[in-house]
């Protein structure tokens, strides 16, 4: 239960510090890295595009046509933003990362109206 507490007094902290995305985004960003570990079958770390490919797929899977429109409200209107978020998180320990890891991992990696377009027949009911 602690280690919960913690993890929001930090993200609290974080968007304080950094006010540009809501802290449902950390929270979402840390789930979708769950997802995407289980997704490309890793026990540990994922690239940046990995995990923005994870991303997309979880945020269609939790919230279908309206995953744009949650990540927009969340201040998410690119893949640099997720870049944003992971750094943020690694700065304050929750993530950490590799000497190869950059911020320009997540530059430019998907359009948001091509990535977050529902089609009902990619998912399975």
């Amino acid at each position: 239960m602690e280690e919960v507490k913690n993890f929001y007094q930090v993200v609290g902290q974080i968007c304080a510090k950094d006010p540009r995305y809501k802290s449902d985004s950390y929270e979402f960003v840390l789930q979708a890295l769950t997802f995407t570990q289980k997704e490309f079958k890793k026990d540990s770390h994922v690239s940046g595009k990995e995990l923005l490919e994870g991303i997309r797929k979880f945020a269609l899977d939790q919230y279908g046509s309206m995953a744009k429109t949650v990540l927009q409200h969340w201040g998410i209107a690119r893949t640099s933003d997720f870049g944003n978020i992971v750094f943020n998180m690694i700065e304050s320990k929750l993530l950490s990362r590799t000497e190869d890891d950059t911020h320009h991992d997540f530059d430019d990696v998907y359009d948001f109206e091509v990535a977050f377009k529902y089609r009902i027949k990619d998912f399975q009911i």
